[in-house]
């Protein structure tokens, strides 16, 4: 694993500013508008340093931006940082997302238990928690701050969320602690195997992936962090509490919990899964192709059985997730550069449908589908945005989902084409599951109830804005993103010692080997 750092720690700052600002807003008094305007001054802030660390950034591949200072000596614990391709974009999606929530929650935390000042100051933690994940080289740290990111999406669901909030949340909370617990005993598995290497323990990324162990150790190993991060992704069968979740938290919160920590999962799938146990993830890749490709279709079928609509969005992720999954251990790299790429566009596309629905649902005060009908007579400008988003979500050409859905179809073809074609049919559902949505809210006679629903203002449609732009922009030019993705997709194939398949042309009826006429 290369690297090259720079005499400012960029990466450090990054994760400290929103820290720093969580802080500050608990110091702040709590009533006016200050808190917010301060809570998205520190987000933009946080975006702005996030920019200049992608200018800088060297395509070329490696780890960058690098800091590494020995934290605990005796367990061989360091304070590593540095970003590949696959870290920059998470880390872009993060800050990107984070003010556009703050602006699009305006008013979601004065319904909750407590101040605005605890809301947004829970989002800035958050958002500095999640950045340090994908930041993190050293495996300690990365666990540490993997299980911190729980902290304040439980008091945002708990706090702020529907009726059933403490359930969800503490549903939430259970699952990610057993996921925990068992990347906690690989991780001590680390620790024991590491000892014994010349260097002695150390759980840097670079020295664990070219660390010796048996065959059976690292598939138990693996075992430990696959299962937390299927949790965390989610997948089937671990993905119960997404839907609790989703339908109880505020809209800002669904879009940090499903944009930005479920990333998470995929992440630590292509980052530590695939680095540090390439044997047993060889081993398991039948397996978990197989799982991928049940959540697409499962995700989808449950989708459209929904009435509540946050559910209804929940789902439709445990769908995408599949994909990214089903791209990851395809391990080809079309496959791969999809499902990094997935991750960014699917955060993108999943705040954008969650916060439109947020508007839709708080004007009428109903979450439940068959409550709504004839919106688009009333509010136009919605119902718009909300077509174009949910066309996203079915990844229509020239929207910025298709990409990353199509070079992880693609990819998995060449490796797996019963695979390829069951998934590929999740996009027909993807289709009912959309457009159905859309024809019973948006279409039809209007209401009484949705008669007069105002339409988007001015801070709403600002808070879409950056999002519908990705969308488009993203659609028709992935290049800045993919030409980061490549490389770090590349390295990690090479360091899982598989090439993509050769292609085959199937040869001409009458023709020899050599080509010449019989």
């Amino acid at each position: 694993m290369s690297g090259s750092s720079t005499s400012f720690p960029w990466l450090s700052v990054l994760a400290l500013i929103p820290l720093a600002g969580s802080l500050v807003l608990l110091l702040l008094p709590r009533t006016g508008e200050l808190v917010k305007h301060v809570a998205f001054g520190v987000t933009l802030a946080a975006f702005a340093v996030s920019v200049a660390v992608a200018v800088q950034f060297n395509t070329g591949g490696g780890f960058q931006f690098v800091d590494n200072y020995q934290w605990i000596k005796a367990f061989g614990v360091h304070y590593a940082v540095g970003v590949d391709g696959l870290g920059l974009v998470l880390v872009m999606l993060t800050t990107i997302l984070t003010p556009v929530v703050v602006l699009a929650s305006w008013h979601d935390a004065e319904e909750g238990r407590w101040s605005a000042n605890a809301f947004f100051a829970w989002v800035l933690f958050l958002e500095g928690l999640s950045i340090g994940v994908f930041i993190a080289t050293d495996v300690f740290l990365f666990y540490v701050l993997f299980e911190a990111t729980l902290i304040p999406i439980y008091f945002l669901i708990g706090g702020f969320g529907g009726a059933q909030r403490s359930y969800a949340a503490v549903k939430f909370l259970l699952y990610s602690l057993f996921g925990g617990l068992l990347m906690l005993a690989s991780i001590i598995g680390l620790y024991v195997v590491s000892s014994s290497s010349a260097h002695g323990p150390s759980y840097l990324l670079q020295d664990l992936m070219h660390v010796q162990m048996s065959q059976t150790t690292g598939r138990w190993l693996f075992l430990g962090f696959f299962i937390a991060f299927a949790i965390k992704a989610p997948m089937w069968p671990v993905h119960t509490w997404l839907p609790d979740a989703a339908s109880e938290a505020t809209p800002g919160t669904s879009v940090l919990l499903v944009s930005v920590l479920d990333k998470i999962g995929t992440f630590g799938m292509m980052r530590f899964c695939l680095g540090i146990f390439p044997e047993a993830s060889h081993w398991a890749t039948p397996v978990v192709m197989a799982l991928g490709v049940f959540s697409v279709i499962y995700g989808a079928l449950l989708a459209i059985g929904q009435n509540d609509i946050r559910r209804l969005i929940a789902y439709t992720s445990i769908s995408h997730f599949g994909f990214i999954v089903l791209g990851i251990f395809a391990m080809t790299s079309q496959s791969q550069a999809g499902a990094a790429l997935y991750m960014f566009n699917h955060g993108i596309s999943t705040a954008a449908l969650f916060l439109i629905t947020g508007f839709l649902i708080a004007r009428r005060g109903s979450k439940m589908i068959s409550d709504f009908g004839g919106v688009e007579k009333s509010a136009p400008v919605l119902a718009g945005v909300f077509l174009l988003v949910g066309l996203s979500s079915l990844s229509l050409p020239g929207l910025s989902p298709f990409v990353s859905e199509f070079l992880v179809l693609a990819g998995t073809f060449t490796k797996s084409i019963t695979a390829a074609a069951i998934a590929t049919f999740g996009i027909v559902l993807a289709a009912i599951y959309i457009l159905y949505m859309y024809q019973r809210t948006m279409t039809g006679p209007v209401r009484e109830s949705t008669r007069r629903l105002p339409d988007l203002n001015l801070r709403e449609l600002g808070a879409m804005a950056p999002l519908l732009v990705l969308l488009v922009v993203l659609g028709f030019f992935p290049r800045p993103a993919l030409a980061a993705i490549n490389p770090t997709v590349n390295s990690l194939l090479h360091h899982v010692g598989v090439t993509d398949p050769p292609p085959t042309v199937a040869q001409p009826a009458g023709t020899t080997h050599g080509g010449g006429l019989r």
